[in-house]
């Protein structure tokens, strides 16, 4: 494909409009103030912000930890499966009009678990909404169990046999929160557990953890992906194994800055991963909370970093695909639609 004929003042336009899959979405993130408000006044729940202004005004993060904080607070308002299908259902609406075909939808059951709402509750709820944005928007997508690195290896355990009357709403196994002090060889044994069950398995390494903890979720979780991943160019012989082995990298540009990663965005490391010949995604991670959905990401990363141009563009979307657990047919035809795309603007 000839890329050089895509006019760099038609770039944005692109970005927006080409088909993509977003492999880095945690849904809970994905709960806007105005939900949250709106679920509270409809379950009575009191929130420690009298306005939606105010709440918006509390995002401002130093770290992953401030960010967590409010995370977890702002989900205290999902208490019934209806709560959970309409915050998926929000997001699956905003997202189809950024052309997203495919999403791969992180949840986290112990956030909601610890609080008295059923591992059924959750689950169904998000299954719900997953069925209707096919049915709805022909969006399809998929739910990836995470479990919460802060607490035990044992609460991993005992959340993963809750999960498993479910098994059907559910692909794989990922593993989030706080990084700095809970590296991946805690999870080893729920991982290989998952692992033998025939599920895919991802991990957060490397956003504010180390490269070490990249190798540890390659070689002792065995996870097929890395979530965020950016500090693995501290390791160059890393970056030489994540080339060789296509291990799929999901960075989420506008959650690095908002958590302090990058100071700013021309900082930011993605064209320095893809000319590595890294498998980089772009994605939104906690779009509430970071300021945009994934078509923001690709527009203001691309802003900030001027050697990317639709060639680029065209690699992160086509990675999207290749990165996903769908099958084989249903790559080809998105990666179709991706060239269908292209074809229109050049």
């Amino acid at each position: 494909m000839d890329f050089g004929t895509i006019s760099r003042q038609r770039l944005p336009e692109l970005l927006r409009a080409m088909p993509k899959a977003e492999l880095h979405i945690h849904i809970e993130g994905s709960l806007e103030p105005e939900l949250i408000f709106a679920l509270a006044r409809k379950n009575g729940v009191a929130l420690a912000w009298p306005s939606v202004e105010a709440l918006r005004a509390a995002y401002a993060f130093t770290d992953l930890q401030s960010f967590l904080d409010i995370y977890y607070a702002g989900a205290s308002v999902l208490l019934h499966e209806s709560d959970f299908e309409a915050m998926a259902m929000a997001y699956f609406c905003r997202v189809a009009a950024d052309h997203v075909v495919h999403a791969e939808i992180f949840f986290d059951p112990q956030t909601h678990t610890a609080r008295g709402v059923a591992m059924g509750t959750v689950i169904r709820g998000l299954a719900r909404a997953c069925e209707r944005a096919k049915r709805e928007l022909g969006v399809t997508s998929a739910l990836i169990l995470c479990f919460l690195r802060h607490l035990s290896e044992e609460e991993a355990i005992a959340t993963l046999h809750d999960a498993l009357s479910y098994r059907e709403h559910f692909i794989g196994v990922g593993l989030d929160s706080s990084e700095r002090g809970h590296p991946p060889e805690k999870f080893t044994r729920v991982f290989a557990e998952a692992g033998k069950l025939g599920l895919h398995r991802v991990a957060h390494a490397g956003e504010e953890g180390p490269p070490a903890y990249i190798e540890q979720a390659l070689e002792l979780l065995h996870v097929e992906r890395i979530d965020h991943g950016v500090r693995c160019v501290e390791s160059p012989a890393l970056v030489k194994r994540l080339a060789a082995e296509g291990i799929a990298l999901t960075v989420c540009p506008l959650s690095n800055l908002k958590l302090r990663v990058f100071d700013k965005l021309a900082d930011h490391n993605l064209a320095e991963l893809l000319h590595a010949g890294l498998k980089a995604t772009v994605n939104s991670d906690d779009p509430a909370y970071f300021g945009g959905y994934v078509n923001d990401n690709f527009v203001a990363i691309f802003e900030a970093l001027p050697q990317l141009g639709a060639a680029e563009a065209y690699a992160l979307a086509r990675n999207s695909f290749d990165a996903s657990f769908v099958d084989a047919a249903a790559k080809r035809s998105m990666t179709a639609q991706l060239d269908a795309a292209f074809a229109r603007f050049r």
